[in-house]
This record gives C-alpha cells, sequence and structure tokens, in this order.
C-alpha cells in the first residue's frame, strides 16, 4: 500500500469518528473509503480491518460522552450483550450473504427514519421515557441483538439506527440516546472483530494505523456534540440520514 492511500485512509478514518462520535454514520465514510482505497482486497478482509478503528474510536467518543451524561447502566448492559452476541452471528454470515441482498431494505428504512425525525421536532429535544423499566429492557435486549446482527453482516449506520431507536421507542433525548449508542457499538464492533480474527479477515497493521485517526475524530466530534447539546446532534443525525440514504440508494439502483 502507498504512502498516498495510507494518508487517504487516515484523513477518511479521522472524519468518520468525528462524523460517528455526533451521531452515528461513520461507516458511511470508512468503509467506502476502504473499498475504494484496497480495491484488490476481499470484502470480509475489509469489513473486518474497518472494526478496528471503530471500536478505538467509539471507546474514546463513550468516555467522553459518560463524563458529562449520567448513563443507565442496566438498560445499557441489558443491550450491549445481544449487540455482541448478535455481532459474532452476523460477521460470520458475512462471506455467505452478498451485502446487495439488504441494501433495498436499508434505503426504505432510512426514508422512513428521516420522515419521522424531520415531521417530529420535538423528538428526542428531552428525555421523555416510555414503558417501564422491566420492559424497557426486555424491548432493548431485542433491539441489541438485531442491531449488532446488522452491525456484523454489513454495518454503515449502525450508530444511526441505534440512536433513532432510544430516541423514538425509549425516549431518550439525543444527547444521551447518542452516547448509550457509543456503548453498545463497543460491544458489537468487538464481536465483530471476534468472529473476523477467527477466520483471519484483519490486516492489524492498517486497522491500528487507522485507529489513531478515529480516535482524534470521535474525541473533537464528542466534544462538539455535548457542548451543542440535543439540538445539535439532532441536525447532524438527520443530515447522516440523508447521506446514508444518498450512499446506499447509489449503490443499490445506480452503480
Amino acid at each position: 500500500m502507498s504512502i498516498e492511500i495510507a494518508i487517504f485512509l487516515a484523513i477518511a478514518s479521522g472524519f468518520a469518528g468525528f462524523v460517528d462520535a455526533m451521531a452515528g454514520g461513520g461507516g458511511l465514510i470508512q468503509l467506502p473509503s476502504l473499498i475504494i482505497g484496497l480495491p484488490n482486497k476481499e470484502l470480509p478482509l475489509i469489513l473486518g480491518t474497518n472494526k478496528v478503528p471503530s471500536i478505538f474510536g467509539t471507546a474514546a467518543a463513550a468516555r467522553n460522552y459518560f463524563k458529562n451524561i449520567k448513563p443507565d447502566i442496566p438498560l445499557t448492559l441489558t443491550m450491549m450483550l445481544p449487540a455482541f452476541i448478535g455481532s459474532i452471528a452476523g460477521a460470520a454470515m458475512a462471506a455467505f450473504v452478498p451485502v446487495g441482498f439488504f441494501r433495498p431494505f436499508i434505503v426504505l428504512l432510512l426514508i422512513l427514519v428521516a420522515i419521522y425525525t424531520w415531521k417530529k421536532p420535538e423528538l428526542g429535544m428531552a428525555e421523555n421515557l416510555k414503558f417501564t423499566q422491566s420492559k424497557r429492557l426486555v424491548i432493548v435486549a431485542l433491539i441489541g441483538f438485531l442491531i449488532g446482527f446488522y452491525d456484523g453482516i454489513f454495518g454503515p449506520g449502525t450508530g444511526t439506527f441505534l440512536v433513532f431507536f432510544l430516541v423514538s421507542v425509549i425516549g431518550y433525548a439525543f444527547l444521551k440516546a447518542s452516547g448509550t449508542a457509543k456503548l453498545v457499538n463497543i460491544a458489537t464492533n468487538a464481536g465483530a472483530i471476534l468472529s473476523f480474527q477467527l477466520t483471519g479477515h484483519i490486516w492489524w497493521q492498517l486497522g491500528l494505523l487507522l485507529a489513531v485517526a478515529n480516535v482524534t475524530g470521535a474525541i473533537i466530534g464528542s466534544h462538539m456534540a455535548i457542548k451543542g447539546g440535543s439540538a445539535l446532534v439532532r441536525k447532524v443525525f438527520l443530515a447522516v440520514i440523508f447521506l446514508l440514504i444518498a450512499r446506499v440508494a447509489w449503490d443499490t439502483f445506480i452503480s
């Protein structure tokens, strides 16, 4: 790999960490950059390598969030474990299921998320918890597994889906949802890394190099999110959704 490609991938990873720390969706930037920069590498290796900078950047962002935001520890842990298991299962199937199979469904789901969020400007501006605590734990466990599976087998938009679910279904404010999503995303990344490592589909040298850039971007992004509050996170969230729709739709129906 040339120095020029390494620099390109590092810049992309840094920007991905910045975006992901605020509202999720870093995979929108990082995964395509790896596919472009490593055209001769097999997809499972790219997917596995992609998880290395992601987990470091996500951990850095999570640390910043929870220095300033009090998490619901039981709910977060209840969501993390099924997400970890789901991610292992998804990564194990990544080599057998064509990525294109998911794209039309993802485009439709993202459009519905965008419409729902856009039409409800008050959504996520303040915490308004729904259900009893016991019901919330059951719901987050199920959704954690499903989103974890998606993250393992494909990935882009995982953090965005987590934020939307926590805001719209559980009733979190955007800022707390983004912070909680980071911890759950650590679990999904860890599960995927374990699965990809067992099959030898991680380029560790490149992954660790990109991790430095991703962590830098994540620290800056999480600081900005905390300073700007839920109003800023909502704006970035909507921008990320529209970019995700454009990117996945292009890959599905045009390219």
